[in-house]
């Protein structure tokens, strides 16, 4: 049986180039295209698709807030990224949104041939060029991770103070604490996270999720 797939992208000139390429492959058929979210929404709601090729660029929205709704309400669909996004924060918010690969607009037809049958049958597919930087990546978040879990809990409330921009004052003020006290905990904040000044504790704590802004 070919793999149907849903081709997602807003210019009609690619998708239709794509389209034509993926169907020399005799496994795949593209059976519907879609140039919006809302598009990508009404053919999956009407038809079963074995996986959506979609973009991140859409012009309704990010093809990456599409992926919680398509693994919601279509969990045996698997999804491949296709995008110029070569940035590894774009892989990882993808993959964390439960993206089933990811490539690149760039790569070779075969390439793409194989990343669909790949995420079709089951298995992940990460752009070649980006395994590397998502590699490097995931190893710095599990150390930020560590350097995280060093922090006490008063250590953790005012690292989240600084982020939200909170002076020394003001931490005190709101712990009942004296600020040389404050000070203290900033300087066993510094050295466990590795950093130097509240600009690059603020930013830690942002980038590893431990304050929301």
């Amino acid at each position: 049986m070919k793999i149907k797939v849903l081709l997602a992208d807003d210019h009609k000139m690619l998708r239709e180039g794509i389209k034509q390429l993926l169907e020399f492959d005799d496994l795949i058929a593209v059976t519907n295209q879609a140039s919006s979210g809302k598009e990508v929404k009404d053919f999956l709601s009407g038809e079963h698709f074995d996986v959506v090729v979609l973009d991140i660029n859409l012009p309704d929205g990010s093809g990456i807030e599409l992926i919680p709704y398509i693994k919601d309400n279509y969990p045996d669909t698997k999804i491949l990224m296709l995008t110029v996004h070569n940035e590894v924060d774009y892989l990882m918010k993808a993959m964390e949104a439960g993206a089933n690969g990811y490539i690149l607009k760039d790569s070779s037809s075969d390439d793409l041939i194989d990343a669909i049958k790949e995420v079709a049958g089951g298995e992940r597919y990460i752009e070649r060029s980006m395994v590397t930087a998502l590699n490097s990546r995931l190893l710095q978040r599990h150390n930020n991770e560590l350097k995280a879990k060093r922090l006490t809990k008063r250590e953790s409330q005012i690292l989240t103070s600084i982020a939200e921009g909170k002076s020394n004052k003001d931490i005190a003020e709101f712990y009942d604490i004296s600020e040389r006290t404050v000070k203290n905990h900033i300087t066993n904040i510094f050295d466990k996270i590795g950093v130097t000044d509240r600009t690059q504790a603020a930013v830690f704590a942002i980038r590893n999720d431990l304050v929301h802004l």
